[in-house]
């Protein structure tokens, strides 16, 4: 008899990180002897990445409970207030608590394990005793995010899951401090990028790519900062592709310091177009101020981009070394620009970082990261 798992995450499979990953990771499993089924704390959503249709997907609404709406109506009447972002999140928080609670008491008992894919919905299923001894937490933000609240009364609950898994080495070593079952298993790459052949220089142009939310904690701010600073070789250019709440902030920067001419605002865009974006840019640059493991980094690899970002928390450091670009210490401007301007004009020393930086994708490889989650499944 097949294993029955239950993958809970607060999203639908919309365009970011945590749903690309968790879409590979089912499909893959879902192929083998596992029965997947996914429970997402939102109504119905057209899939961004394709899941397989064999999987049961459930569908809770937690923004149809009266806490979760009387938060929607206090941020939408008084966002201008300072810190009402934060009394929004709590009160969603508590809405989706009381809504997951009674999916869940009601229906965990077939599961011989649950996935929870977000700290905040781990932290509330670490509570219950029964629900606990089942569930894994797969944690995709650093051990620190969430503040006080999250960190100090609710993450030490964590001690009651079956496992944690952590995408990077410091939450693995954090969380084993109060759980003996905690892990580091790497996000799973897709076909796609597995099949990827090196692509010469000369087949690409001379592109800078970033792709990331344009939300505060991915600084995308700093990177214009950067590219204002940068005296890019004639003829190179700056796409970005993501939106978010800072989206407006971040076009009106670039037409302010009359960046329009190097830099490309395309907003959201499925993955095929974030491939080919890929396929054409030498180099993939991350700001973000903190991280659990970016995957477009790897996904930039595959697609032959040296790299740069920032040495945030946490992330980067597993997966940038001196075979595929620099890792440069966080807010470190300066740096950021000397790399950056080292690279766009030394077009030898570039292509080869940008081979090298290739050939480190054989550690990224799907084969062992299935294992290991077939091992603690």
């Amino acid at each position: 008899m097949k294993k029955k798992i239950l993958f809970i995450y607060y999203q639908n499979i919309k365009p970011n990180g945590v749903s690309k990953v968790l879409s590979n990771l089912v499909s893959e499993l879902s192929e083998q002897e596992y029965e997947i089924e996914i429970l997402f704390l939102m109504a119905p959503h057209k899939d961004f990445y394709p899941v397989r249709p064999d999987i049961k997907k459930h569908y809770i609404d937690s923004f149809g409970h009266p806490y979760s709406r009387m938060a929607t109506n206090l941020y939408k009447n008084f966002k201008s207030v300072p810190k009402i972002y934060s009394l929004y999140s709590y009160l969603y928080d508590y809405g989706s608590y009381k809504t997951l609670k009674k999916w869940i008491s009601e229906n965990h008992h077939p599961y011989d394990t649950i996935v929870s894919c977000w700290y905040k919905l781990s932290s509330m299923l670490s509570t219950d005793p029964e629900v606990s001894r089942k569930t894994i937490a797969w944690e995709h933000m650093g051990y620190t995010s969430g503040g006080f609240f999250w960190n100090k009364t609710m993450r030490p609950y964590y001690k009651n899951l079956k496992h944690i898994v952590s995408t990077n080495i410091p939450g693995e070593q954090h969380y084993l401090k109060f759980n003996k079952n905690s892990h580091t298993i790497y996000n799973l790459m897709d076909d796609a990028l597995e099949n990827n052949m090196f692509i010469r220089p000369e087949d690409k142009k001379n592109i800078i790519s970033v792709v990331a939310r344009l939300d505060p904690e991915k600084n995308i701010s700093g990177f214009i900062d950067i590219i204002a600073h940068t005296h890019l070789p004639p003829g190179w250019k700056v796409v970005i592709i993501g939106s978010g709440r800072e989206e407006q902030k971040i076009r009106k920067e670039v037409a302010d310091r009359n960046l329009e001419d190097i830099i490309q605002l395309l907003g959201s865009r499925n993955m095929d177009e974030v491939y080919r974006l890929l396929r054409i840019s030498r180099i993939n640059c991350l700001t973000s101020t903190e991280e659990a493991l970016p995957t477009i980094l790897i996904q930039a690899m595959f697609f032959s981009n040296a790299l740069i970002a920032y040495d945030c928390q946490y992330g980067p450091s597993d997966i940038i070394n001196k075979n595929n670009g620099f890792l440069v210490p966080l807010h470190n401007r300066k740096a950021f620009i000397e790399k950056l301007g080292h690279l766009t004009a030394n077009e030898e020393a570039l292509n080869r970082l940008m081979k090298s930086s290739f050939d480190e994708t054989h550690k990224w490889k799907k084969e062992k990261i299935i294992q290991q989650w077939k091992k603690i499944l």
